[in-house]
């Protein structure tokens, strides 16, 4: 063996190589880890008319579990994800999984609206062991791989988005909505077990203290435009994604009948744009990124428009919701892509500034759409989402006059060890 190979595999270990399990299954695992903590934003989706049912406030209240949901989560990326650059990526996350298991309990305990809503906030603060994977993902995929590696956590984590909506309605439907609460607090429980015994040991990649770290995060909104861009453009489809999903449960239950079971079957379809995910991330390794973000922000005003004009139809609504989850994700998927690529030495802090704003573009479409369909109906509801993506459009053609904009590439300690 030459002393350079030794000495990438001596720094792959040093990296935090596992030595039990291969790079397949910690990806699988985080995958897992990813799609079951992510779900914890997305239960209240389709269970709003239930919970305003049970705590006896209006519909556009009850719609605002939703928006502080992801303004806590907002905030825990702000706050929190920095720390997976200063952290050990492992103890971090499973600290914070068991953080949101308490939450989730309480809110299922909850007597009264306001500590309901509080947990949701705390709910969406902690769950944010899912942005410190992510990126953890990207540094262990080989150079070259990335998309791919990312593509397959994505995918983990699309599935938790679409099908939380699924499972939810069915745990409802079969022992009441508070129940959901307390199966993903045993769920964290497991997976933070889980989490410790698989995932291998990530040292810190910079000393700085707490307060310098969140600071050092905002030259990175001045010195990356490709950042900024695509942070901007994803707000904008998270917002219609949030808009639809926020406001469909109302329409179905109000102009279609359906029970919980009915909705759980409905989200249930929008559940194959989790393959986009895969798709996406293979693309963009074959250098098409930049086409398939246009095609998909296209899709995604043209879902928004159809979900208006086709509210009278179950299955044309059911259509806009796969083609709306498959550009949004697809869009999701690249655009983080280009963000890992840019400085692996603060993959942390460029995710905490590209969701932040993410998040913060879907707690302010959710509030809109639910005053939006109290107010007005669906029907504008959807139109709203629509302009939304439309300005994301807007966002994608001043990056391709700008020249598009493209992430370095560096080196992942897997590849480095001949993975």
């Amino acid at each position: 063996m030459s002393t350079t190979t030794a000495g990438r595999r001596g720094q792959a270990t040093r990296a935090g190589e596992p030595r039990k399990y291969g790079l397949d299954a910690v990806i699988l695992t985080m995958a897992i880890a990813c799609g079951l903590t992510v779900a914890n934003l997305y239960y209240a989706q389709p269970l709003l008319a239930l919970i305003a049912g049970t705590f006896g406030v209006s519909r556009g209240a009850a719609a605002t579990v939703v928006t502080v949901t992801q303004l806590g989560y907002a905030a825990g990326l702000a706050f929190l994800v920095p720390l997976g650059d200063r952290l050990d990526n492992r103890r971090f996350s499973c600290w914070a999984l068991l953080a949101v298991a308490v939450a989730l309990a309480v809110a299922a305990l909850s007597p009264v609206f306001p500590l309901f809503l509080l947990m949701s906030a705390i709910i969406g603060v902690t769950s944010v062991t899912v942005q410190v994977l992510v990126p953890f993902a990207a540094r262990l995929a080989p150079a070259g791989q990335r998309g791919r590696y990312v593509g397959r956590v994505m995918s983990g984590l699309l599935l938790g988005i679409l099908l939380a909506r699924s499972v939810a309605s069915v745990a409802a439907a079969a022992w009441g909505w508070r129940s959901i609460y307390l199966i993903s607090a045993v769920a964290m429980l497991l997976l933070a077990a889980a989490l410790w015994r698989i995932l291998p040991s990530r040292p810190p990649a910079t000393s700085t203290g707490y307060g310098r770290l969140l600071a050092s995060a905002l030259p990175l909104i001045r010195a990356e435009p490709v950042l900024r861009r695509r942070a901007l453009a994803q707000a904008m489809m998270f917002g219609a994604f949030s808009c639809f999903w926020t406001s469909i449960a109302y329409e179905l239950i109000s102009a279609h009948h359906l029970s919980q079971l009915g909705i759980a079957v409905f989200a249930l379809v929008g559940a194959g744009g989790a393959a986009a995910a895969l798709i996406a991330g293979r693309l963009g390794d074959r250098g098409l990124g930049r086409p398939v973000r246009g095609a998909a922000i296209a899709l995604a005003v043209a879902a928004m428009l159809l979900a208006g004009a086709g509210a009278g139809s179950l299955i044309l609504l059911a259509v806009a919701a796969v083609l709306l989850d498959l550009a949004v994700q697809a869009n999701q998927v690249l655009s983080q892509r280009d963000i890992y690529g840019l400085r692996p030495d603060a993959s942390a802090r460029l995710n905490t500034v590209y969701m932040t704003t993410v998040f913060l573009g879907g707690a302010a479409a959710s509030a809109v759409s639910g005053a939006l369909t109290e107010t007005a109906g669906w029907t504008a509801a959807a139109l709203f989402g629509a302009a939304l993506a439309a300005l994301a459009g807007v966002v994608y053609g001043y990056d391709l006059a700008r020249g598009g904009g493209g992430p370095r590439t560096a080196d992942s300690p897997y590849q480095s060890a001949g993975s």
